[in-house]
C-alpha cells in the first residue's frame, strides 16, 4: 500500500483553492500575522510568459483556435489567460440523465479570476431577505448592512469603476471614475431612454486611476487575455501577492485536494492531496481549514471526506452538502445595425468589457416571474479574430473581394444584449458523488442533477421581449430567433454555461438545513471554513465574484479573532 508523505509542519491554516475566495483568505490572514499554506490543483502563473494580451492573431500558429480549430469560438482559446476548460483531460463529470449542466474549472493560481468578466455587482438590501418578500427560497442569515462594509474594504482595495445611481436593485459603492460610453453604447442608451429602461455606467473591477502600484488601465480591449500591468483584478496578481511578501504564505501548486482528514475530536486535522506531478499522495496539518475550491469543487471535497464521524461527508449532517445548486439564468439577443456601417473608423478601445449596462429596473412592479435581471451589452469593432465573419458568410453568398467588401461593411454594426437573472433554488437541481466514475488520481467525481423552473423560463422570456424592444427602438433589425418550443425555451442557456454556479453549503441558521453558520463556519466542524461561492443562498441578478470576496474577507477576520481567542 502506497505511503501518504506528511509535511512535518503544521500551519495556522490551510486554504484549498487559490481564486477569488481563496486568494483574499490568503491575504486577509496572512496579514493578520497567521501562517498559510495554500493547496492550487493548477500549475504557478507567469504573466509575462502567460498572457497573450498584445499578440496578433498571425503570433500563434493557428490563430489561436488550435490544431483543426478545436478551439473555435470558445471562450478558452489560445488568446484568453490561462484560466481553465469546460472539459479536463483525465478530470470528468457526469450529468443524470435528462440532465444538461456544464462545468467550466480552472487549473491554475489565481483560479478563474485571470479571465472573469471583472463585473462588480453589489448584492441589493432585498436579496439577502427574498423569502421574507415573495415567500420563495430562503433569507440569508446576514443582511446587506453587515456586509456592506466588506463590500467597502474590497471595493477600496482591488478598484472598481461606475457611479453612484441611487438605485435600489444596484447598490452604489466606491467607485472610480467610468470611462465614456463608445459608439455602440450610446445607440443602446438612447433607445433605453426612449423606452424608460435604466442605462447606467457599468461597475467593473478593472482600474481607471493607479492603485497600490497598478497602473490605470491603457483601454487596449483586451481583458480576457490577461493584463501584464494588473489594471483588471484578479488573485494571482491582487490578493496574492501580498499575502506571499509577508512571508507567512506557502503556496503548494498542482496539489489536487482528495479528502479533508478528521480526527477523533471531530475538528479536522489535514488535508489529504495528490502531487499531481509524482503522482504521490501528500497530508499537510493546519489548525483551521478554509475551503475555497469554487462551489461545486468545494461540495466534492466535502462529500468525498466520508469517516466514521462522518458518513455522508464532511459537515454534512445537515444533508445540504450539494444540494440548493444555482446558475444564472442566462440568454442572448442581439440586431445588425444599418446605421453603423456608415460609421467612420475610429478608435473603439476601452476596458475588455461593457461601459454601460442595464440594472434590474422592473422592480417596483408586478412581473411575470419573481426576482430580476440585469443586461450586459457588447459591440462595435473590436479586435477581429478566427470565426468573426462566420455568420456573415453564412448569410451572404460569395467570394474573393465581393465577399471581402460584405465583410468589411458589416464589421462591427451588431450589438450583443445579454440576460442574467436570479435563479430561484429547487429540489431537483443538485450535485451528488457519482457512484461508479472516479478521475485519473481515483478521486469520485461529481454527478449533475438539473432543471430550469417555469419562473426562470418566463424570465428568459422577458429578457428576449426586451431585447428586442431595445434593438427596435435604437433603430436595428432583431435577428435573434428564440423559440418557446426550443429545447432551449427562449434561449436559455444550460446550467453551468454563466459560470455563476453557488450554493452548494449555503450558511443558515438551522443547523438542519444548513452547512455553515453567518460567519461561513461549519456547523458540526468549528474549524472549518467555506470561502467561495458554495454558501450563497440565493442567486440574485448580480455576477457573484465581489460578494465571494467580501464574504471571504468577512469570513477571515472573524477566523483571525477566532485563532486569537484560542476558539479553534
Amino acid at each position: 500500500m502506497p505511503q501518504v508523505v506528511r509535511s512535518p509542519k503544521p500551519y495556522d491554516v490551510c486554504i484549498i483553492g487559490s481564486g477569488a475566495g481563496g486568494g483574499t483568505a490568503a491575504k486577509i490572514l496572512t496579514e493578520g500575522g497567521l501562517n498559510v499554506v495554500m493547496l492550487e490543483a493548477g500549475p504557478p502563473l507567469n504573466p509575462e510568459k502567460d498572457y497573450k494580451e498584445h499578440l496578433w492573431p498571425y503570433d500563434l500558429p493557428h490563430r489561436g483556435i488550435g490544431v483543426g480549430g478545436k478551439l473555435r469560438r470558445e471562450i478558452n482559446d489560445e488568446f484568453t489567460a490561462p484560466n481553465g476548460a469546460w472539459e479536463i483531460d483525465g478530470e470528468p463529470y457526469t450529468s443524470a440523465p435528462g440532465s444538461r449542466f456544464r462545468w467550466f474549472r480552472s487549473r491554475i493560481v489565481g483560479g478563474r479570476t485571470n479571465h472573469w468578466g471583472r463585473i462588480a455587482l453589489r448584492f441589493a438590501p432585498i436579496d439577502f431577505k427574498s423569502r421574507s418578500t415573495d415567500g420563495m427560497g430562503d433569507d440569508w442569515p446576514i443582511t446587506y448592512d453587515e456586509l456592506a462594509p466588506y463590500y467597502d474594504k474590497v471595493e477600496s482595495y482591488i478598484g472598481v469603476f461606475g457611479t453612484k445611481e441611487n438605485i435600489p436593485s444596484a447598490p452604489d459603492g466606491i467607485f472610480m471614475p467610468p470611462p465614456p460610453a463608445r459608439c455602440t453604447e450610446t445607440v443602446v442608451k438612447k433607445a433605453c431612454d426612449k423606452l424608460n429602461v435604466l442605462c447606467i455606467p457599468s461597475r467593473m473591477a478593472i482600474i481607471t486611476k493607479p492603485l497600490n502600484g497598478r497602473a490605470a488601465c491603457h483601454y487596449c480591449g483586451q481583458c480576457d487575455r490577461g493584463c501584464l500591468t494588473a489594471s483588471n483584478f484578479s488573485s494571482s496578481q491582487v490578493m496574492i501577492p501580498p499575502a506571499q511578501a509577508t512571508g507567512r504564505l506557502t503556496l503548494i501548486p498542482n496539489a489536487m485536494a482528495r479528502e479533508i482528514v478528521v480526527g477523533k475530536d471531530g475538528k479536522a486535522h489535514a488535508v489529504s492531496y495528490i502531487d499531481k506531478t509524482t503522482r504521490i499522495e501528500k497530508r499537510v496539518n493546519a489548525k483551521a481549514f478554509v475551503v475555497a475550491a469554487s462551489a461545486c469543487e468545494s461540495a466534492r471535497l466535502l462529500l468525498n471526506s466520508k469517516s466514521a464521524l462522518f458518513p455522508d461527508g464532511l459537515a454534512n449532517s445537515s444533508g445540504a452538502v450539494g444540494r440548493y445548486l444555482t446558475d444564472s439564468v442566462g440568454t442572448s439577443g442581439g440586431g445588425y445595425f444599418p446605421q453603423l456601417e456608415k460609421m467612420p473608423p475610429h478608435n473603439h478601445d476601452g476596458v475588455g468589457g461593457m461601459h454601460m449596462y442595464i440594472p434590474w429596473w422592473k422592480f417596483d412592479r408586478k412581473n411575470d416571474f419573481l426576482r430580476g435581471y440585469h443586461i450586459e451589452m457588447y459591440g462595435g469593432r473590436g479586435m477581429p479574430g478566427v470565426g468573426e465573419f462566420d455568420g456573415v458568410c453564412e448569410e451572404f453568398e460569395g467570394y474573393g473581394l465581393t465577399l471581402k467588401h460584405t465583410c468589411r461593411s458589416m464589421y462591427g454594426t451588431y450589438i450583443g444584449l445579454e440576460g442574467r437573472g436570479e435563479m430561484i433554488p429547487n429540489p431537483q437541481s443538485y450535485c451528488d458523488i457519482d457512484p461508479v466514475t472516479v478521475d485519473q488520481w481515483g478521486i469520485p467525481v461529481l454527478r449533475f442533477h438539473w432543471q430550469w423552473s417555469d419562473n426562470e423560463i418566463k424570465m428568459a422570456k422577458d429578457m428576449q421581449e426586451t431585447f428586442r424592444s431595445i434593438v427596435e427602438a435604437a433603430g436595428g433589425i432583431y435577428t435573434t430567433k428564440a423559440s418557446p418550443d426550443a429545447p432551449r425555451p427562449y434561449g436559455i442557456a444550460d446550467g453551468g454555461v454563466i459560470i455563476h454556479e453557488l450554493g452548494t453549503a449555503r450558511m443558515g441558521v438551522n443547523p438542519k438545513t444548513s452547512v455553515l453558520n453567518k460567519y461561513c463556519q461549519a456547523h458540526d466542524v468549528r474549524n472549518l471554513f467555506v470561502a467561495d461561492a458554495a454558501p450563497f443562498v440565493t442567486n440574485a441578478d448580480k455576477n457573484p465574484t465581489l460578494t465571494i470576496m467580501a464574504l471571504s474577507w468577512r469570513t477571515s477576520d472573524y477566523l483571525l479573532d477566532q485563532a486569537k481567542k484560542g476558539n479553534l
